[in-house]
């Protein structure tokens, strides 16, 4: 799988303008959701070619569907789009996963750009080429490997977020300092989010985005390291499925920050992971997250969703656990026991 080209900015129209002129495409579109038309659109506007042709669908991962991918479509094959076209996806996760997957199916594969609007965005979705959709009421159920030409990444667009969603970004941030390195974790829990400082949040997102890249590069398709990406997500995947279906939905990066919770617990339980480290944790996201409230009754229900997970295999459920701070330990099989063991001890970290 091709490398992606990931640029840092604090001017994102004027560099997205430098990297189309790189590419050789005969039509330019531009992907965004009702949210993103509105407060991101114009940032980038006036350094577009004026017969750039905007798509917009609806926000929310709800609208992640077949049915959307199925619009974006019909929207290039009407508007005459080719194998040369050109595709900017303008958006959160969304927008950069299924629009991804849309360019990549189309015509068997047209070029695209991910311009992340999101701090989740950012970190996550718009880099290391997993593009898709979701599908049966799961996350992501279809998809492909499909890295971007071009990843602009800025700040700028992060002005507006909602602080929800910017504590949703930088759970995912927490996840690759603990798995990449102490010093890179400390710096993030120091720094106030309250009233951020921009710039310095483009220097560490900047070096969270590059751990990610690193372990990409050396496992495209998830084979191995790559796994250590999953941190936090067995467990978080399971309670945001369960908080769509009592209807309460939970923000993705708030599911994976209570996630690495209950994996750092099973970490300490199977791997000796500090059980201090653990404790310092779950008081700043208890501080900054609150907590998603569960009860015994809900185990059996969260446990039967981890068996979904993409990531497991031969009827066990994958974790990747911590020895410690910058040494993750992946395909880990847990008991279902020790699972709910670590359920029990959330509840009080979190009281519960």
């Amino acid at each position: 799988m091709e490398s992606q080209k990931i640029i840092f900015t604090s001017h994102p129209g004027q560099l997205l303008a430098e990297t189309i002129e790189q590419i050789a495409y005969d039509k330019l579109f531009i992907l965004c959701d009702t949210h993103t038309r509105e407060m991101a659109f114009p940032l980038i506007a006036e350094h577009l070619p004026t017969s750039a042709r905007v798509i917009t669908i609806e926000a929310g991962d709800t609208h992640k569907t077949l049915q959307t991918l199925a619009f974006v479509w019909t929207e290039l094959s009407q508007h005459g789009a080719s194998r040369k076209s050109l595709l900017i996806n303008l958006g959160g996760g969304m927008v950069t996963d299924l629009g991804g997957f849309a360019a990549a199916c189309f015509k068997r594969g047209i070029h695209f750009i991910n311009v992340p609007t999101s701090l989740l965005g950012a970190v996550d979705a718009a880099v290391g080429g997993k593009t898709g959709i979701n599908f049966n009421g799961l996350k992501n159920e279809i998809g492909a490997f499909r890295p971007a030409d071009a990843v602009v990444i800025s700040t700028q667009f992060f002005h507006t977020l909602p602080h929800e969603e910017l504590l949703s970004g930088y759970a995912e941030m927490l996840k690759h300092s603990l798995i990449d390195n102490p010093e890179t974790y400390r710096s993030l829990l120091d720094f106030d989010l309250s009233t951020p400082d921009w710039e310095r949040l483009l220097v560490l997102l900047k070096e969270s985005v590059q751990v990610k890249e690193r372990i990409v590069t050396e496992d495209p398709f998830e084979k191995g390291i790559r796994k250590a990406l999953n941190l936090g997500h067995t467990v978080g995947h399971a309670f945001e499925s369960l908080s769509h279906q009592q209807m309460r939905p939970i923000p993705h990066g708030y599911a994976v920050a209570w996630g690495m919770v209950c994996e750092l617990l099973l970490s300490h339980q199977y791997l000796k992971f500090p059980s201090e480290t653990i404790t310092g944790l779950a008081t700043y996201i208890y501080r900054h997250y609150g907590s998603f409230p569960i009860t015994c009754k809900e185990y059996e229900t969260l446990y039967e969703l981890m068996t979904h997970d993409k990531k497991n295999e031969a009827g066990h459920i994958n974790f990747t656990l911590l020895k410690t701070i910058g040494t993750p330990v992946i395909d880990q099989h847990v008991d279902k026991e020790e699972i709910f063991v670590a359920f029990d001890l959330y509840r009080d970290l979190f009281k519960l």
